[in-house]
């Protein structure tokens, strides 16, 4: 962290937007393709337990590995330093566990293309950003005002070349979760931690993976346990059965990509300018992620290509992240020339 605190933050966003492609192919493909042993593809429900469980290992790994632990929160317990969360990154992390299923279950869902649904997803989380800055009194620039309604422009382009969001219940109540998971997120990320202090980025990360990983992974345990329709017996599966399955390796692959995504994405996320300037980069970036995938997935497997819409909407985007690169640049020039002049 240390070695990459002179890299900028569209230099994380490139890694991120690197590291996220891998995972939308390997998530689609996997839900896509007959499964061997099942006859079928895998729905994502089946998918979700072991990708999180390995992304729970690989983040604890991580974490103990980069010593960014020490910057976390901690108890003294027979004397061994425990990190623990305080009441903000508790609260965060419940938040982060309904993204951290709700993401991977959303390129899952059949007649669903990944573009849609991420923009449907992304739009929600745009118009949150400047709100949460409003509640905790941040400045809002002009450039962050300038690039939220271009992504709003994107979502509404796509929104109305398909008539309807017709989505399946499982869908909706998927977008629901995200937004919700990710107000949470950065209400507490703006009030406790958002600095861009490097030492203040590995604590939050720390306890709030401790609180966040764990917690999905139970909850979709209990949901597994339940017995309650087909989705508990895809969930009972995906805790059992996939450990000898031939799609273990993927999802192996699911979760080190997604372990990645997720320490780019904090980096981002808590870097100390506004929600409403951070949240649009990352959320551009994933979107434009999953619209270069998808023309992957339609040239090299035959799923369905990006509509004329949806890549009208990412042109849109990439606008939308030159502004936020090149405005701020342009901004402190004016200023410094201005103050000279004076």
């Amino acid at each position: 962290m240390m070695r990459w605190k002179s890299l900028p933050i569209e230099g994380f966003v490139g890694l991120y937007f690197l590291a996220y492609i891998p995972n939308i192919l390997i998530t689609k493909l996997l839900t896509s393709a007959p499964d061997p042993t099942l006859g079928r593809p895998l729905t994502g429900l089946e998918t979700l337990p072991a990708s999180l469980i390995l992304n729970l290992v690989l983040t604890y790994l991580f974490i103990w590995w980069s010593g960014w632990h020490k910057d976390a929160n901690a108890v003294e317990i027979a004397g061994r330093r425990v990190p623990i969360p305080t009441r903000y990154t508790f609260l965060s992390g419940i938040g982060t566990a309904l993204v951290l299923f709700t993401v991977p279950l959303s390129f899952t869902f059949q007649g669903v293309s990944i573009p849609f649904i991420q923009l449907v997803m992304r739009g929600d989380i745009l118009i949150i950003a400047p709100l949460v800055d409003i509640m905790f009194g941040r400045r809002v620039r002009w450039w962050s005002w300038v690039a939220l309604v271009m992504v709003l422009i994107a979502l509404g382009i796509t929104l109305q070349a398909r008539g309807e969001l017709g989505l399946p219940p499982l869908a909706i109540a998927t977008v629901v979760l995200y937004t919700l998971g990710y107000f949470i997120r950065l209400a507490v990320m703006t009030r406790v931690s958002k600095s861009g202090d490097p030492a203040s980025i590995r604590k939050y990360f720390v306890e709030e993976k401790m609180i966040a990983l764990p917690m999905s992974v139970a909850a979709l345990a209990l949901l597994g346990a339940s017995g309650l329709g087909t989705q508990a017996g895809e969930l009972e599966w995906g805790f059992l059965g996939i450990w000898t399955s031939p799609a273990l390796l993927p999802i192996i692959g699911i979760a080190v990509t997604l372990t990645i995504v997720s320490i780019f994405a904090a980096i981002i996320l808590l870097d100390a300018r506004e929600n409403s300037y951070c949240v649009p980069l990352e959320r551009a970036a994933s979107l434009l992620a999953g619209i270069l995938a998808a023309y992957l997935l339609a040239y090299g497997w035959g799923l369905r290509a990006p509509t004329a819409a949806e890549t009208t909407g990412a042109a849109i985007l990439i606008g939308a992240i030159v502004l936020l690169s090149l405005a701020p640049r342009l901004s402190r020039r004016v200023n410094a020339a201005q103050a000279e002049a004076t």
